[in-house]
C-alpha cells in the first residue's frame, strides 16, 4: 500500500500550526508502516523539504493556491497511490485514481470571518465569500472518502452543521514535548507567554488590559507582529509591563515557557491549542478562556476565565499565585499534555488510511 500525504501546506523557514501538524503525522507515520506500506510525500517548493522528516521519497506537484488546483489529482494520479492524506480539506479531486482524506480543523472563520493577513488579495478575497454560507465546505469535503479533524470539539461542530454524509475520525493535534520533566518551583515575579497571531478574535487586548489589575506583571508577546499592533498594545499596557519579542526561535520558545508563572491565551475560538499543550509538556500552567476547545485540551489542569472579561482573567492569575497553588497545577500538567501525543494521533490516522485503501479496491 502507497500511502501519499500531501505536505503542500508545509511553511518555510518556520511552521505555522497546519505545517507543524503535517510534519508532527509524517514523522510518526514514518515509524508505524508494515513491511508492505510505503510513505511518500507531495510539495510544491522543495525547499519544504528542510521542514519535513529527512529521506522519504517526494514528488513535486503545483502549489495549493495554483489555478490548477481543482485538477491536481490529474498530476497526483502519476505518483499511483492507494491512498492521500491531506492536512486541508482544499485539495482538488476531479479525476482521482485514489482514495482521499481530507482534514477540517475549525470553523473559526465562520464566526470571524477575517483571513490570515499574508495571503495574496485574491486569496483572501475567496476566503471571505466561502465562509458566507455552509454549503461551499459541505461540497469540499463530501468529495473525499473520509474526512478527519484535530478535536472532539470541532468534530461536534461539523455535526450540528451537517458539513459532511462523510466519517468524521479525531486525529488529535499534538506537541513535541520533554521525555522527562523535573518538578518545578514557582518562577519569581509574574512572567506570563503568549503564542499566537493578533487577530481580533484571540483576544490580546484582554490580557493586555488584565495587567492593569496584576501590578509587577509582564507579558510576552511572542509572535511576529505588525508595528500597529505594536503601538496599540503598548499603549494599551502599564508602563514596562508588556515585552514584545516579534517572533522567537523554538529554543528561545522553550526557555520562556519553562520560566513562566503561566502561558496565557484569551482566545474567544479555537480549532486546537498547541500553544496549551507545549506549555503543559513543560510543566508551566496554563491559565485560558473558557471554550470547549480549551477544557478539551487543558482539562481539571488548566485554570480559565471568562472571554473578554479581563477581571476574569487577572483573577485566575491571582489563584494561581495562592500559596500551593502553582506547584500543584505545575505538577498535574504533563501528564495532561501526554494525552496529545504524534504516535497515538498517527496510529489513529493509519487504521484509517489502510481501512479506506481497501475500500477503494472493492
Amino acid at each position: 500500500m502507497k500511502i501519499v500525504v500531501d505536505c503542500r501546506y508545509v511553511r518555510f523557514p518556520r511552521h505555522d500550526g497546519i505545517s507543524r501538524f503535517t510534519a508532527g503525522i509524517v514523522g510518526a507515520l514514518r515509524g508505524l508502516l508494515a513491511e508492505h506500506e510505503s510513505l511518500e510525500l507531495l510539495i510544491s517548493d522543495e525547499r519544504q523539504l528542510a521542514m519535513l522528516p529527512q529521506g522519504l521519497p517526494w514528488h513535486l506537484v503545483s502549489g495549493p493556491t495554483s489555478p490548477r488546483e481543482p485538477f491536481v489529482a490529474r498530476q497526483v494520479n502519476r505518483v499511483t497511490p492507494d491512498v492521500i492524506f491531506s492536512p486541508m480539506q482544499t485539495m482538488g479531486a476531479f479525476g482521482r485514481r485514489y482514495s482521499l482524506v481530507l482534514t477540517l480543523h475549525d470553523l473559526i472563520y465562520y464566526a470571524h470571518p477575517t483571513p490570515p493577513r499574508d495571503l495574496p488579495w485574491p486569496v483572501r478575497l475567496g476566503w471571505r465569500l466561502y465562509h458566507l454560507a455552509w454549503w461551499p465546505q459541505r461540497v469540499l469535503l463530501n468529495r473525499a472518502d473520509a474526512v478527519v479533524t484535530v478535536s472532539e470539539t470541532t468534530r461536534d461542530l461539523m455535526r450540528q452543521h451537517r458539513l459532511t454524509k462523510r466519517s468524521i475520525t479525531v486525529v488529535p493535534n499534538a506537541a513535541d514535548r520533554p521525555a522527562v520533566v523535573a518538578r518545578r518551583e514557582r518562577p519569581s515575579g509574574i512572567e506570563l507567554v503568549y503564542m499566537g497571531s493578533f487577530m481580533p478574535y484571540k483576544g490580546v487586548e484582554t490580557l493586555v488590559e488584565a495587567l492593569h489589575s496584576l501590578p509587577g506583571a509582564r507579558l510576552h508577546l511572542l509572535s511576529g507582529i505588525r508595528a500597529a499592533d505594536r503601538e496599540r498594545f503598548e499603549a494599551a499596557a502599564p508602563s514596562g509591563a508588556l515585552v514584545v519579542h516579534d517572533g522567537v526561535s523554538d529554543e528561545e520558545y522553550s526557555a520562556l515557557l519553562e520560566g513562566a508563572t503561566a502561558l496565557v491565551s484569551a482566545s474567544h475560538a479555537e480549532g486546537f491549542g498547541i500553544p496549551l499543550v507545549e506549555a503543559m509538556g513543560r510543566g508551566t500552567p496554563v491559565v485560558v478562556s473558557d471554550i470547549p476547545i480549551f477544557r478539551e485540551i487543558g482539562g481539571e489542569t488548566a485554570l480559565y476565565a471568562t472571554a473578554g472579561d479581563a477581571g476574569s482573567f487577572a483573577a485566575a492569575v491571582s489563584q494561581l499565585l495562592q500559596p500551593g497553588e502553582w506547584e500543584r497545577r505545575s505538577a498535574a500538567a504533563p501528564a495532561e499534555a501526554a494525552r496529545f501525543e504524534w504516535g497515538r494521533s498517527a496510529e489513529v490516522l493509519l487504521e484509517l488510511l489502510r481501512e479506506q485503501a481497501v475500500l477503494r479496491r472493492r
